[in-house]
């Protein structure tokens, strides 16, 4: 067959396109597309080659150990799906144990840590130099060069040393040229390792943040917090945003020893009086003066509570705690500030019932800001049946567990979940870290056993359930395959898919173990 395009010359590149933006209903133009294919083909004939790009300097060398090869397939596998809950765990254990990363590996992983930034801190440390060789290749990759390449696990960081130094330029590049939740990162790091240096860069970009940015900032400063830190946070009383002003007061009241808490300990003692017989007399304030709204305490409620109980809550939780075993050792009880047992003894005396949950709220505030964990023990004591555990314990019983040893925060959940079950746990299993030990595994297993009897759903324990799977020890796998044994169709899958999962925990930990 003839084609139309030998019976018309071809015209310039200009008129070719110039036709097909018009269309050949409104322009005919036959053999439009043979014209543009030879159009093409002489266009690029009459190129000079040009010169070659230089070559890129040859990867760092990386002296760490190579990863065993069941681990590297394992880490293919779960690169491939990245969606895997597993992969968080993979990388932590790989980058404390000091592996590389594959070679042939690391566009994956980079590409994984991209799309999820949980990811991130520890891809880029397994990564290593080659990985910052290779991101500094691709744009796509460029949030790898503003992550710090930090020191080995295994090997304390020098005193004053950079740990960021890569081809940004180090800290400075992370600090000024970072996404914010990375400048977030590296500023808690260094307040980990040197909180003068890290409020010293705090300070220095501080006028020119925006007011969202200056909290979270701020609230970074709880890594290392001192009294060194006082007059920053003190200046920041001032600050024209209303929650960075309340997030540096709550700061300084972590300070025991700092003005603030002073200040309020003065007004807690106006507020609540010991009286004759030893009970606790609770007069909350009228009003809210300018010095306390100076000192972080908003002029009305914003809680919905009544103004009074929100200002009797505010000056008790920035108050410190020794001022109430003080308090109570000044009404002639020769044992009231003795030992262990001084929390328990203020806890235990009287109190104007008006304001008395708002009063043991706020102590359950004040322990965790303060890191007390004679007074969590003592607050979480008083539980008595889970109806009152909220109360008791001034409404979270999980962040009062935090206070707590890891093996007393075990047990005691071990404990309440025997008791209560599943339905309340949540929050408290996530403050109790990996593995589980026997007492608490028992007290799950038993609990999701005795859910499963009664034809509960199991999605209304998911939480749970994704907990269990990086907490159970890989022995309750066996446990747990009986009870999908016993289980209800829709149990017995789900309880098979827990056991499955801490199989592959076992093995994939166990891989990385090889030598």
């Amino acid at each position: 067959m003839t084609t139309t395009a030998d019976t018309r010359p071809a015209g310039s590149w200009t008129d070719l396109v110039e036709d097909a933006l018009l269309g050949t209903n409104r322009r005919p133009s036959p053999g439009l597309l043979d014209h543009a294919a030879l159009a093409t083909v002489a266009r690029r004939a009459g190129l000079r080659p040009a010169p070659a790009p230089e070559l890129p300097a040859p990867a760092p060398f990386d002296e760490r150990a190579a990863l065993p090869a069941p681990a590297v397939r394992r880490l293919a596998a779960l690169l491939a799906e990245n969606s895997s809950e597993l992969l968080p765990q993979w990388l932590a254990t790989a980058r404390g144990r000091g592996f590389a990363a594959p070679p042939e590996l690391l566009p994956a992983l980079l590409d994984a840590a991209r799309q999820r930034s949980d990811l991130r801190g520890d891809a880029v440390a397994f990564a290593g130099p080659r990985g910052h060789w290779l991101a500094a290749l691709n744009p796509d990759w460029r949030y790898a060069l503003r992550v710090p390449l930090e020191e080995s696990p295994t090997e304390p960081h020098p005193a004053g040393a950079d740990s960021a130094a890569g081809p940004t330029g180090g800290a400075d590049a992370v600090w000024q040229e970072g996404l914010f939740a990375e400048r977030v990162t590296h500023l808690t790091r260094l307040r980990r390792r040197d909180p003068a240096a890290g409020l010293a860069l705090l300070h220095s970009t501080w006028s020119s943040e925006r007011a969202e940015d200056r909290l979270l900032f701020l609230d970074a400063l709880q890594e290392g917090l001192n009294l060194d830190d006082e007059p920053f946070l003190e200046a920041a009383l001032r600050d024209r945003a209303k929650n960075v002003r309340a997030t540096a007061a709550e700061l300084l009241s972590t300070l025991p020893g700092s003005a603030l808490a002073a200040r309020m300990a003065d007004r807690a003692r106006q507020a609540v009086r010991v009286t004759e017989d030893g009970g606790l007399l609770v007069e909350p304030p009228d009003s809210c003066d300018a010095a306390m709204q100076r000192d972080g305490i908003a002029a009305t409620s914003p809680t919905g509570r009544g103004d009074r109980a929100f200002w009797l809550g505010e000056i008790v939780a920035a108050t410190p705690l020794s001022c109430w075993v003080e308090l109570a050792g000044s009404s002639g009880d020769a044992n009231a500030a003795d030992g262990a047992d001084a929390p328990t003894r203020v806890l235990g005396r009287a109190v104007t019932p008006a304001w008395a949950d708002e009063l043991r709220e706020a102590w359950a505030r004040a322990a965790v800001r303060q890191h007390d964990a004679a007074w969590a023990r003592a607050l979480l004591a008083e539980r008595r049946g889970e109806e009152n555990a909220r109360a008791a314990s001034g409404g979270a019983p999980s962040r009062l567990l935090s206070v707590l040893p890891a093996t007393e925060r075990a047990s005691w959940t071990a404990r309440f979940v025997a008791e209560h079950g599943l339905a309340e746990a949540f929050q408290l299993l996530v403050t109790c870290p990996a593995p589980w030990p026997e007492d608490l595994s028992g007290a799950v297993l038993g609990a999701l056993a005795q859910a499963a009897g009664t034809g509960s759903y199991p999605w209304s324990h998911s939480g749970v359930l994704g907990v269990a799977e990086r907490c159970l020890p890989f022995a309750a796998a066996a446990r747990i395959d009986a009870l999908a044994g016993e289980a209800s169709s829709a149990w017995a899958e789900v309880l098979t898919r827990l056991a499955d999962t801490l199989r592959t925990r076992a093995a994939m930990l166990a891989e990385l173990a090889q030598d």
